[in-house]
């Protein structure tokens, strides 16, 4: 055991592939293989190359997609920052903000009350008011006012119902 060398002693590895049966290739094609230097760790590393190159191409051309479009963002919030602030400028002003207010005021003004809420629930509900009013800390001492409102409030619905079934 030992006696030979696993490697050849000239430093190069012949290649020679014998077939079991016909071959099914020209023979040119076999006499290149065998001639050639090239071996699978020289295959793997050149392939291994050529896709980190194109790795490398790809993400410069995403990284440089990515600038543009950031560019093009920090433009287009910056042209949108100035015109907000423009419009908000105008329309912020004393006279503009005291004419919004008495617009809302009139359109209050012309709503409807429907119905004068029945003196019992306007009692009940000021109760409830003064109580919280009173206990502003401790609003949970209320609770006695709040459910007469409450039981107030149920009547008044229950009558609203009958009136509508009927």
């Amino acid at each position: 055991m030992g006696a030979n060398s696993s490697k050849p002693a000239d430093g190069q590895a012949s290649h020679v592939w014998k077939a079991s049966g016909p071959l099914g290739v020209s023979h040119e094609i076999v006499e290149s293989l065998q001639g050639s230097t090239e071996t699978d760790r020289s295959r793997a590393q050149t392939i291994e190359l050529a896709v980190q190159a194109r790795v490398a191409e790809e993400l410069k051309k995403l990284s440089s997609q990515e600038s543009a479009a950031l560019t093009a963002a920090q433009k287009k919030a910056l042209e949108f920052t100035e015109t907000d602030a423009q419009k908000e400028a105008a329309s912020n002003s004393t006279p503009a903000v005291s004419k919004e207010v008495e617009a809302l005021r009139a359109r209050l003004d012309k709503r409807k009350q429907l119905r004068q809420l029945p003196e019992s629930v306007e009692k009940s509900r000021s109760e409830v008011v003064q109580c919280l009013i009173a206990n502003d800390r401790r609003p949970l001492n209320c609770w006695k006012e709040v459910e007469s409102f409450k039981e107030e409030v149920r009547r008044l619905e229950k009558e609203w119902v009958e009136k509508v079934v009927r």
